[in-house]
Parts: C-alpha cells; structure tokens; sequence
C-alpha cells in the first residue's frame, strides 16, 4: 500500500469510521470527527456492506478497460513502419495516433529502441595457449616499487623518521 503523507483517511481510518457508525454516529458526526464530507463516510460504508472488511482497503485507479483502444491492424501498421526505422513521430503523423500511443504500442512490443532492430553483433574472441602470446617481450627497466605517498597541501614532504623540531615536538617512544 502507498499512502501519501497527506492521506485523511487510512484502511484503519476506514475501520474506525465502520466501528463509529455501528455504535450508532451519523455520518455527519464521523465527517466532522476525522475531516472529511459525509458523501466519503457514505461511502465507504457502503463498501463495508457490500464487500466486508476487504472493501476498505485500497485500490487501483487504474482503468478497468481503455476508452478507444487501437486496433490490431494499427498496432501492426506501427510496427511494421518502426522496422523500416521510422521515428514515433513520423509514425503518429502518418497514421493519425498520438506519439504516446505509438510510444506504448513499440514499448509492449519491444521496439522502443532502435537498436532492438538490429541484431547485436557477435564479440570476436581470441584464444590463445599461453598469456603474452600476443604481446612480444620488450626491454623493461626493473626499478623498485615504492609506495605512493601524498603530501599534504601546501607543505614539503618529509620522511616519517623527521622530528617536526620547529614547533618544538619530538618524537614520542614508548
């Protein structure tokens, strides 16, 4: 469930307004007491007769069925115009459909990207016995690795063993 912060009422809102009118409150009384007009108390009390406690819990906005939803055939006039690398747009001008319905018919479709009309290319590996084979050998100077240290800012580096005489500290050996 997503509630947002500024919710009035809750499912355990709901419940209480149920509990409130069972004990015998007026739908008004319950608006005024939790904030809301008694048109919502109505109804939600009404789901409670009609589906018990499951109708007070929370639902989709989402539209049980589309108001005119595309037809196949121009579902497939949209996909076939998309393979011969149309843009969404062009196809909407041509065939008289919004760029979003065009958008959600590539996307359900998997076109949405043009480079989900090409087929990828095949990585190109090489084996080989030995590791190096590749590479011949070279002259490489062998000089020591040393750690990399960063001084601080705006100060020379000194070695660690240097006591920092001047602000009269000494090293401290316990």
């Amino acid at each position: 469930m997503n509630l947002h912060q500024n919710a009035r009422l809750t499912p355990h809102g709901r419940e209480w307004i149920v509990r409130q009118a069972e004990s015998g409150h007026t739908p008004q009384a319950i608006a005024a007491a939790v904030g809301v007009c008694p048109r919502t108390v109505r109804k939600w009390l009404k789901r409670y007769r009609e589906e018990g406690l499951a109708g007070l819990s929370d639902r989709s906005s989402r539209p049980h069925r589309l108001y005119r939803p595309l037809s196949k055939p121009v579902g497939d006039r949209i996909v076939e115009l998309r393979r011969q690398r149309w843009t969404g747009k062009q196809i909407a001008a041509e065939l008289g459909v919004s760029p979003a319905s065009v958008s959600r018919v590539l996307k359900r479709r998997g076109l949405n990207k043009l480079r989900a009309l090409e087929p990828a290319e095949p990585v190109i590996r090489y084996e080989r016995k030995t590791p190096g084979e590749l590479n011949p050998p070279r002259h490489q100077e062998a000089r020591p690795v040393r750690p990399h240290r960063t001084p601080h800012h705006r100060r020379p580096h000194r070695s660690e063993q240097q006591p920092r005489r001047r602000l009269g500290i000494r090293p401290c050996l316990h």
